[in-house]
């Protein structure tokens, strides 16, 4: 994993991105020693308790943003504006020094945002404005670069403001990692920002985290249990940080920004009061989109990836306009929205005006993660300008997506991999997972069954079927598909998947092309080989036609989510739905 280091704008090129990120390693040695020799002579910016305790709150509107121009940091943007603040990008370090609240938006990997915030002189600059008690909210990144080291890529230093050292989960003890998905808190006394959360859950994506202690008791304000507790926010006098990211969490993590900006308001009502208490099973809305024959941008849903109804006219299925239906699936419940662009293998996505504007509308109004696919890879224009496919997915990211799905060009790279063995790191997967972080990065394997007889008959691995094939074929392996499942390739998804694991994927969306639009239910048979083969979490996909169908992958399966398109789309089965049954079948779920 790797940030990319500081813009002063979160529009800078995917390029500038990349080529920085190396400065900032090889700056990485250099800049943690100079940072030691001045965390020797400054103490780590020890934090002092402030004796008498004192809201600032600001009479202006104004929230400064510390944005170093590394991943999705448009919803954090969009956040506060919703609750009518506008923003200040900080450009010095003396911005941070003149701020009156300032939100630290971490994303990426530890080391690279260090040697950023020492090179811009930034650390020196927040040490002393968080010395001074001043209003400060850090999310994710932005809580651990507080501690005093990090394992990530290391040891490196820190901040130094609290004690302690932030290391990997350990993924041995069956806990998949990255921790991605929505999970409970433990609330300590006097959280101040938590106080509306109402034990509801907040939404996590994070593969390093921090412990609590007797040295750091003070601090902690909330924990998180994922294998172990691990601390989920802090507080002492004004400031603030948080792991889990609150521009993601719907109306909770909405209240928690609420609380900061608006420290002195009372709670009007009582929160809604929930009953989480781990991690909770995702429910995702998906939504296949293209442009149709009339050149409009609309939902479509294939079966079995056929996307045209069977008349005359022969015109692409329309269900809906994007932005309205990711909207209303947001007020719905869903837990996540995916954007499928299903045309992007053919098309160049950064000419796709209309699908960037589909994310940065739908983000403006919609607090839960968003996804976006579909023609990820390196292309070169008409004019023969080339662009990577780190450019391509910097554009998605800064357009509002939270993480972006590969398809066909993981797959190319996985097959790759493993006849050379060697990782390239110039591959999609790569480069993207190294800048953005793994947890930023899906990979979407598109199978298709194919029986066999006897196992031994191919080389990849096969399964013994739950149900017989159309010839009573016992087995069948998962030949993967690209360009839209036309055309099969030489690997299987038990194979596909490990060797992406290994490549820097932090999630698979795991569909099925036989079981896609049959409302029959979901592979069981594919989900088992992929789930217990791998270590990062699965999102089930292909075939719900009913709210059992969900409890049932849910309980045969390792799946970590489920996700449904057509028979959300045409009001089939509701998200409320699943979810209530899926309460009454005993899976927690976010509510």
């Amino acid at each position: 994993m790797e940030a990319a280091p500081f813009t002063s704008s979160s529009s800078a090129s995917a390029s500038s991105l990349s080529s920085r990120s190396v400065t900032a390693r090889s700056l990485s040695s250099s800049s943690s020693l100079l940072f030691r020799r001045n965390n020797i002579r400054n103490s780590y910016c020890k934090f002092k308790s402030p004796r008498n305790f004192s809201v600032r709150a600001s009479g202006d509107s104004v929230v400064t943003l510390l944005d170093y121009g590394a991943g999705n940091v448009r919803s954090v943007r969009n956040a506060i504006r919703h609750l009518g603040f506008d923003i200040k990008d900080v450009q010095t370090p003396e911005d941070i020094l003149k701020a009156n609240r300032l939100i630290f938006p971490g994303v990426g990997a530890f080391a690279a945002a260090m040697d950023v915030l020492n090179k811009k002189g930034m650390a020196e600059a927040l040490c002393t404005y968080i010395e001074k008690d001043r209003p400060f909210l850090g999310i994710c990144l932005g809580l651990q670069l507080l501690f005093e080291s990090s394992e990530e890529n290391g040891p490196v230093n820190g901040l130094g403001l609290i004690p302690g050292v932030v290391g990997r989960f350990d993924s041995s003890n069956d806990f998949r990692v990255p921790h991605i998905g929505w999970n409970a808190l433990q609330i300590k006394e006097d959280s101040k920002i938590l106080d509306d959360i109402g034990n509801r859950h907040v939404y996590f994506v994070h593969s390093y985290r921090a412990m609590p202690s007797d040295a750091n008791k003070e601090w902690v304000s909330s924990t998180c249990n994922y294998g172990v507790d691990f601390i989920a926010s802090v507080r002492r006098g004004n400031v603030h940080a948080v792991q889990f990211h609150p521009e993601k969490s719907g109306d909770v993590g909405l209240s928690v920004l609420r609380r900061f900006l608006f420290p002195k308001s009372a709670t009007m009502k009582k929160p809604i009061e929930g009953k989480a208490s781990k991690l909770a099973k995702r429910v995702i809305a998906c939504l296949d989109v293209r442009t149709n024959d009339k050149g409009d941008l609309v939902v479509t849903k294939g079966d079995q990836y056929d996307v045209r109804e069977h008349t005359k006219e022969n015109e692409v299925r329309n269900l809906g306009k994007p932005v309205e239906l990711a909207g209303q699936y947001y007020k719905d419940g869903a837990d996540e929205v995916s954007f499928l662009n299903i045309t992007g293998f053919r098309d160049f996505p950064l000419g796709d005006l209309p699908m960037l504007q589909v994310l940065r509308y739908t983000s403006e109004n919609v607090f839960v993660p968003l996804t976006v696919g579909g023609g990820i890879r390196d292309f070169t224009d008409a004019n023969g300008r080339h662009y990577t496919s780190l450019e391509v997915a910097s554009e998605y990211f800064r357009s509002g997506a939270d993480k972006i799905s590969i398809g066909s060009d993981a797959v190319y790279t996985a097959e790759e991999y493993l006849r050379t063995g060697v990782k390239t790191g110039k591959s999609s997967l790569e480069l993207i997972s190294r800048i953005y972080g793994n947890q930023a990065v899906v990979v979407s394997i598109d199978p298709r069954r194919v029986y066999l007889k006897n196992p031994n008959d191919v080389e990849f691995k096969a399964v013994r079927l739950t149900n017989p094939g159309p010839k009573e074929e016992e087995y069948a392996w998962y030949q993967c598909t690209v360009n839209g499942g036309r055309e099969g390739r030489p690997i299987g998804a038990y194979e596909l998947a490990k060797a992406v694991e290994e490549l820097g994927a932090g999630e698979i969306l795991l569909n099925c092309i036989d079981c896609d639009g049959q409302g029959k239910g979901f592979d069981i048979d594919l989900i088992n080989l992929v789930s217990d083969a791998v270590s990062i979490p699965v999102i089930a996909s292909s075939g719900a036609g009913s709210v059992k169908h969900f409890s049932d992958v849910f309980m045969e399966t390792n799946a970590s989510a489920a996700l449904a398109a057509g028979i959300f789309h045409r009001k089939e089965v509701s998200i409320q739905s699943v979810k209530e049954h899926l309460l009454k079948e005993g899976i927690e779920v976010r509510i």
